[in-house]
């Protein structure tokens, strides 16, 4: 027997948990206990699921109700359709020692080094089978991406993130001085203004070949200025660039704080810091899985270890 289209828009869940109930107990009031229904209620349902199904469904017999053929035959899939529900509405708890998924991130060089390097460590030791794809960071491009799929996380700064999109503070973020640890001005136990001004430096520029920064606007404020001599695209090549020559640069002092080879100085000059923020869709921000791997990332952007500093003077 068929059902027509307008007894398939009469099924609800609640009819179907019955039937299955009806099926399992054999008797309507038995299944009214099972789930919490009156008697009456419970065969109101049964005359609705008889229409729906154009089948009596259950018969009397000595020992109670027996199921037709109808009713047998619809026995497994109903189990199947209502555990597959049950998963729909309340999906398992995310284990991450067994999930395999793949998570898809937009970082600049900077984050990659700062957010994502000590979250993958400590990720791989709980969470084995989760993979890592880093994408090029496209601003614009973002908002787009996450809506769609192609990325789950996005690590920007609270000014960069679209509005629409949820975020979470990972933390702040101040700039310092870096230069090669035999520099001839790392021997001094400060960095003066009038050295730093007077020095050769370097800095990354993600908006192309530019050669002024946050740094060079804060100077402006005071009246001063500095030499910078080179600007390269990224910061891994600026911290080798340190190494080799007498260059000095402003960075981002996680950036360059576990940098080898390195003196740190604390800047002789007010330069305004930046926070990083995770960033995400709203699609997937109630997934359990998600919301377990952002935890771990917010876990892992605590406050580094302390670092010592030249004084600037």
């Amino acid at each position: 027997m068929t059902i027509s289209r307008a007894d398939i828009r009469r099924l609800d869940l609640k009819l179907l948990k019955t039937l299955a109930a009806l099926l399992d107990e054999g008797s309507v009031t038995r299944a009214a206990a099972r789930l919490g229904l009156t008697q009456p209620a419970v065969s109101g349902m049964l005359t609705r699921l008889r229409e729906s199904f154009d089948d009596p469904l259950f018969v009397r017999g000595q020992h109670g109700m027996i199921p037709t053929r109808r009713a047998q035959d619809l026995a497994e899939p109903l189990k199947r359709v209502l555990v597959e529900i049950e998963t729909l509405l309340h999906p398992p708890d995310f284990d991450p020692a067994s999930a395999e998924v793949t998570l898809h991130i937009a970082a600049t060089d900077y984050a990659l080094q700062t957010v994502v390097v000590p979250f993958v460590s400590v990720l791989t030791a709980r969470a084995p089978n989760i993979r890592i794809a880093i994408h090029p960071l496209d601003e614009a491009a973002v908002p787009g991406q996450l809506e769609r799929g192609e990325l789950d996380w996005a690590l920007l700064t609270p000014e960069t993130t679209p509005s629409g999109l949820r975020f979470r503070p990972l933390f702040e973020e101040v700039y310092v001085c870096a230069m090669r640890a035999d520099h001839p001005a790392a021997q001094a136990e400060s960095l003066s203004l009038d050295r730093f001004c007077m020095l050769k430096h370097a800095l990354a520029s993600y908006a192309g070949p530019q050669f002024r920064g946050v740094t060079d606007a804060a100077l402006a404020r005071i009246g001063r200025q500095r030499q910078v001599v080179l600007s390269v695209p990224s910061f891994f090549v600026l911290i080798e660039t340190l190494r080799t020559t007498d260059l000095i640069t402003v960075a981002p002092r996680r950036l360059v704080a576990s940098a080898a080879s390195l003196r740190l100085f604390s800047l002789p000059v007010e330069v305004p810091g930046f926070s990083k923020s995770l960033v995400w869709h709203e699609r997937t921000h109630r997934d359990p899985g998600h919301h377990w791997l952002r935890t771990l990332m917010v876990e892992t952007c605590g406050t580094p270890d302390s670092w010592t500093f030249g004084k600037s003077s």
